[in-house]
This record gives structure tokens, sequence and C-alpha cells, in this order.
């Protein structure tokens, strides 16, 4: 057997070094969020995911407009507008107003930072799609803790989102062969992908069995593989931004994990299907 090269064991370190942290920060932060989900006032939760929506803007802002601090910086409030209408106004009326509002806003804020002329429409497009995800697609999460049993509904959303990520890396290196998408994410396998919606399906059943008996069996199913199907599709999306931006991490802010829309980009998107399946298929939405 060849002996270990010096890179190969700088490697080895690194990648064990990296799961302590990754395990550190669990530790920490997984006791705060089931302390906000379950016993706190309903501000500090509500104040976790207004800071995540916060974060998520400045990341996406400083991979897609380096160099406009004025643009960054209304993309950032803009996301909280959007966040706090769709939390704090839910109404139909208010969630189109805010929508289009930061929508022409946007348009309107990319009239001050023309140069350099060539990737202009790269920036219009990231002032109207920050404020729609980072503060629209995020503020799901927060509805979700507003429900009936509104803890177990958010615990849901995560289950699919991190059993599906958790599955998708262990089906994919077990028995991973067939490329899904490597243009955007190279590790990335059909196989995975499978895995992982398998393992979001066991989340669904864990909730219907455990913790969330008015979660109904087949719809439980049915929303985990559709939730997970998005969440990869998610994960897949910020890759993509990440590649065109030339960023290997989102950000810096989450230790071992890189930013925090490289830990959530899956769940903003579990999130929001489980928000939609409460809205128009349960009585409590």
């Amino acid at each position: 057997m060849a002996e270990p090269t010096p890179e190969s064991e700088a490697t080895k370190k690194g990648g064990m070094s990296n799961l302590v942290v990754r395990l550190l920060t669990a530790v920490v932060v997984v006791p705060i969020l089931l302390y906000a989900l379950f016993w706190a006032p309903w501000w500090l939760f509500f104040s976790i995911v207004a800071f995540a929506s916060l974060i998520s803007a400045v990341e996406m802002s400083s991979m897609m407009l380096p160099g406009h601090r004025g643009l960054a910086v209304w993309a950032v409030v803009a996301s909280l507008g959007v966040f706090g209408t769709f939390y704090f106004q839910p109404s139909a009326l208010a969630v189109v107003t805010a929508a289009l509002a930061a929508t022409a806003l946007g348009f309107l804020f990319a009239l001050a930072a023309p140069d350099p002329i060539e990737t202009a429409a790269s920036r219009l497009s990231f002032l109207v799609v920050t404020p729609l995800y980072a503060g629209g697609m995020l503020s799901a999460i927060a509805m979700l803790h507003r429900l009936d049993h509104g803890g177990a509904w958010v615990v849901l959303a995560m289950m699919l989102a991190w059993f599906g990520d958790t599955g998708g890396y262990f089906a994919g290196r077990a028995f991973g062969r067939h490329k899904l998408y490597p243009k955007v994410s190279p590790k990335k396998t059909v196989e995975g992908a499978v895995g992982g919606a398998l393992a979001s399906v066991g989340g669904a059943l864990l909730a219907h069995f455990w913790y969330l008996p008015t979660l109904p069996l087949l719809d439980g199913i049915v929303l985990a593989l559709c939730a997970s199907g998005i969440g990869q599709a998610g994960d897949l999306t910020i890759s993509l931004i990440k590649r065109s931006a030339d960023v290997k991490d989102s950000g810096f802010i989450v230790p071992g994990h890189g930013g925090l829309l490289d830990r959530i980009d899956a769940l903003v998107m579990t999130s929001f299907a489980t928000w939609l399946y409460t809205a128009w298929f349960l009585p409590a939405g």
C-alpha cells in the first residue's frame, strides 16, 4: 500500500477539523433553535429568521453586486421590507404591493449605477430577485411558526431539507455513478438525489408517527417528495450563483459551513413548499 502523501494527510486533517467545527456549531445552534421554536416568546424565533433574511440578502448582494455598496444596501433594506410585509400583512393586496414595489424600485435603483454597462442587466435582476428570495421566500419559515403546532411544522421543514441533504450525501458516496448536473455541481449524482428524496420521506414519516400526527400520511409522503425535489433544485441554484460569481462559499458566518446560504439553500425551498401545503390544504393555513 502506498504511503499517504503530505497533501492527502493535510486533506484528511482538514476534513476532520471541518467536521469537528460543524458538530460544535450544531451543539450550540440546535438547542437555541428548539428553545426558540417551542418555549420562547414568538418574537425570538421571528428575530432569528429576520436575521437570517438579513444575512442572506447581504451574502447574495456581496456575490452579485460587488463594488456597488449603495445597490447592496438597497437590496438588503428591500429584503427586510418584503419579509416584514409578508409576515405581518399576509393579505393578497399587501403581498402583491410589496412584491411589485420591490420590483419597480429595483428597476429604478439600477439606473443609479449603470457602469459597467455590460453587466447592468445582471445587477438589475439581482436587485429584484434578492428581496423576493431573501425576504419573501425566507418569510415562509417564520409564517410556519405562526400555525397551530407551528414549532413542529418548522421542524418538519428542516427535516425535509437536512434529511434530504444527509441522505443524498451518503447515497451518493455509496452508490453514485451517474452525474446529476455536472456543469453546476460536479459531485452530485442521480443516485444521491434519489437517496435524498427517500430520506426526506423518512423525515415525513417520523413527523406523522411521532410529533405531528395532524400531517396525513399520504400527504406527508407527497409533500416530502415534492419538497425534496425543489430543495435539491434550490441547492443547485445557489451553486449556480456561486459559480457565476466565481466564489466557493456564499459567506463565512457559519463556522465549518461557509455562508448561511450554503446551509439553508434547500431549507428555504422546503419551508416554502411546506408553507404552501398548509396554506392550501390545511384549515390551519
